[in-house]
Order: structure tokens, then C-alpha cells, then sequence
């Protein structure tokens, strides 16, 4: 193979979208990232939004986050995986501390998402708005992440009942939502965090540091893209904990 048919094979979009993919560093996967998208050769829609997705996690890693939001635009201007593309943005804009622009990049990829992930976008939509002191805003986008829920509802159902609690609403049980999400897949990863809190008001200390301070190192210890999105769980979580050092000899008393 000729030199100039090996250089047109190394440029090729798809050959760097894949290279991108594996890249070890967001150094290199911004590198592969950007011969892609500079390459001569003909490039689908699809192609292009995927490359453009692995320079947007690479500047995210970064914390380039004004950088990554206009990545995710541009993303979001290809009209491919919209909703993935929105929630790409509203992680951007929680990096940048603009929660309502959050709010409104997963409000919009909920109406634009297929019905196998809307679930998701409502539950994130939900968390956000609970976790930044909008409790009552977030109990019906709660609601309607539980009734589009399957395998990850008895998170979904958790995390509303924590809501309208916050609200000083009626709510089902916190020992039988915390039994069922204890027992469940879900309850691993990001369940530890909301299996914290809701131990956190059933008076069970124990259970809830051991939950939340796998969920902080966890969480704290993998991509900053994550670390980002988590924000507000991670300062919620830090909170309890520390409440939890400074409770004494007087706990609260427990949820009945």
C-alpha cells in the first residue's frame, strides 16, 4: 500500500471515530476526535455527531466546560440522537453553574427522546430540580419518570418519595422503597446514593454513611463528566455525612 493510501486510510472518519473510542487519554481521544472531523473524506451525520460526542467527553474531562456546551450544540444542530445531545448540554451547563439551562436542555430531550430512554431524561430532569431546592417542581416530573419506568422504577419511586417528604407530602413507606431498591440491580451505582438518604431518614446511621461514602468515593474517583453531572448528589451526599458526624449523642428522630 502506497504511503498517500495508508495517510487517506489513517484520516478516514470512521477509522479515527474508532480510535477516538478507545483512546486511553482525553488528550488522544480529542486529537482522533479532530482528524476526524477535519478529514477530507465524506462523512455521515451520524459519524460526524459521534466524533464531535468524543471531543465534547474529552473537554469535559478537561473542564472545558463552555468549550464542551458549544460541542454538544453543534451536536444537537445535526438533529441525530437529539435527546442524548440535550443531555450532553444540560451536563455542560451544570459545569458552567447554569442549572436552569440544565433544566432546560433535559426538559427538551425528554419531548425529544425515544420512549426507551424517557424515563431516564424525566428521572435526571427530576433529580436536578430536587437536588437544587425545587422539590415541588420535581414531584410530578418524578411522577411521570415512575409511570414510563421498568427495570430502574423502584429508583424512580424512591427518589419521589424523597421529593414529597421534602414537601411534607404523604408517601409510601421508606422501609419497603428502601427494601425493594436494596434488592434490586439498580440500587448499586447511583442507587447507593438515594439507599443514603433514605436510610438517612429511617434513622438507620450505619447503613447510610456505609451507602454514601461508597457513592462519594465512587463517584468521585471516575470521569469528571460524572463527577460533574453528580454534583448535587455528591454535595447532598457530603452534607448528610456530616451531619452524620456532628449528630452526637441526640440523632434525629426516625421515620417512622
Amino acid at each position: 500500500m502506497s504511503r498517500s493510501s495508508v495517510s487517506a486510510a489513517e484520516a478516514n472518519p470512521v477509522a479515527m471515530l474508532r480510535k477516538a473510542t478507545l483512546a486511553r487519554s482525553p488528550a488522544a481521544r480529542a486529537k482522533y476526535a479532530r482528524r476526524g472531523l477535519s478529514a477530507s473524506a465524506p462523512v455521515d451525520r451520524s459519524t460526524k455527531v459521534m466524533l464531535l460526542r468524543q471531543l465534547y467527553l474529552s473537554l469535559m474531562e478537561d473542564r472545558c466546560f463552555a468549550k464542551a456546551l458549544e460541542m454538544a450544540r453543534q451536536m444537537v444542530e445535526l438533529d441525530v440522537m437529539q435527546d442524548v445531545a440535550r443531555q450532553d448540554a444540560a451536563r455542560a451547563c451544570l459545569g458552567l453553574g447554569d442549572v436552569e439551562g440544565a433544566v432546560q436542555q433535559l426538559r427538551l430531550a425528554s419531548r425529544a427522546s425515544p420512549p426507551a430512554r424517557r424515563a431516564f431524561h424525566l428521572w435526571t430532569l427530576g433529580s436536578v430540580l430536587y437536588l437544587n431546592g425545587r422539590a415541588e417542581a420535581a414531584i410530578p416530573v418524578l411522577a411521570r419518570a415512575v409511570r414510563w419506568g421498568t427495570r430502574d422504577k423502584p429508583l424512580y419511586r424512591a427518589q419521589l418519595a424523597l421529593a414529597e417528604r421534602q414537601c411534607a407530602q404523604s408517601t409510601p413507606d421508606l422501609r419497603e422503597l428502601y427494601i425493594k431498591l436494596l434488592d434490586v440491580p439498580c440500587g448499586r451505582g447511583y442507587g447507593r446514593f438515594v439507599l443514603g438518604e433514605l436510610a438517612y431518614h429511617l434513622g438507620e446511621y450505619d447503613a447510610c454513611r456505609e451507602c454514601l461514602e461508597e457513592f462519594v468515593e465512587r463517584t468521585t474517583s471516575g470521569r469528571v463528566a460524572l463527577a460533574v453531572a453528580l454534583d448535587g448528589e455528591l454535595r447532598r451526599a457530603r452534607e448528610l455525612l456530616l451531619r452524620l458526624d456532628t449528630m452526637g449523642t441526640d440523632p434525629p428522630p426516625r421515620c417512622p
